[in-house]
């Protein structure tokens, strides 16, 4: 990929999780008109048809994250979909309880819900398609991570538990994956998208003036930005590698 490709993404292969709906969908929307190759993963069969018919090019994956025995054939369909994987976006979650509820009215069911969809379920699926990511940074391309968190994950908000606590979780396992994954060229990253006029919130705070909250869009499109930086940056650097080695005699 030239540096004038990667400005519009232009072939980048890309997974987003939860793609059918609030950021999701807004994240496959904005991918999608940059350029890249994108297939997401949703729940509901039918959304994700109507979904990748109304936009020609992606690739709907009917699954569920938070199911383990979904994760390998999910991870087969992303590679074979999109032949590699270049970025995941593990942006699919739970509230756990709903209505809120404080965690002592927290059943543990419902703790467990948040965690497999918040947490358990984007490690599996990260680590199934680690493979994936290596293959192409060895390539020089980008590899790259990212987590949708909350400003839940840090801020300790009465009623929030569940989702609040699989966020933290979430947020520190980004962090030492990052430390981890570093030598072999693949970043991971966790992105607060801030307070998002979204299904989700729409349940959690029913009662919210949609005008006073962001559109998924906006969000969205900070984030494309970020991993266009990302493939930027990674190409510059292979450009630069390659530069530096003698040529072969």
């Amino acid at each position: 990929m030239t540096q004038t490709a990667l400005s519009s993404l232009d072939g980048l292969r890309v997974a987003v999780t939860g793609g059918t709906s609030g950021l999701g969908l807004a994240l496959v929307e904005t991918l999608r008109g940059r350029g890249a190759e994108v297939a997401f993963v949703a729940r509901t069969a039918d959304r994700v048809v109507e979904v990748a018919d109304r936009h020609p090019g992606t690739h709907g994956i009917a699954g569920d994250i938070s199911r383990k025995d979904e994760t390998y054939p999910l991870a087969l369909r992303i590679t074979a979909a999109l032949g590699g994987l270049d970025v995941l976006v593990n942006n699919a979650s739970s509230l756990g309880p709903v209505p809120l509820a404080l965690l002592a009215d927290t059943d543990c069911e419902e703790l467990e819900t948040a965690l497999a969809a918040n947490l358990v379920g984007p490690f599996r699926l990260t680590k199934a398609l680690l493979g994936a990511l290596g293959s192409s940074a060895r390539a020089g391309r980008p590899a790259l991570v990212i987590n949708i968190i909350s400003d839940a994950a840090v801020t300790p908000y009465a009623g929030w538990g569940a989702y609040g606590a699989s966020k933290a979780a979430l947020l520190h396992l980004s962090r030492i994956w990052n430390e981890e994954l570093a030598s072999h060229g693949i970043r991971v990253e966790a992105i607060d998208p801030g307070d998002m006029d979204t299904p989700l919130h729409a349940l959690a705070v029913p009662d919210a003036d949609p005008a006073t909250l962001k559109r998924p869009a906006e969000s969205a499109r900070e984030i494309v930005e970020l991993i266009e930086a990302h493939a930027l940056e990674r190409t510059q650097r292979s450009e630069t590698r390659r530069h530096a080695d003698p040529a072969p005699a």
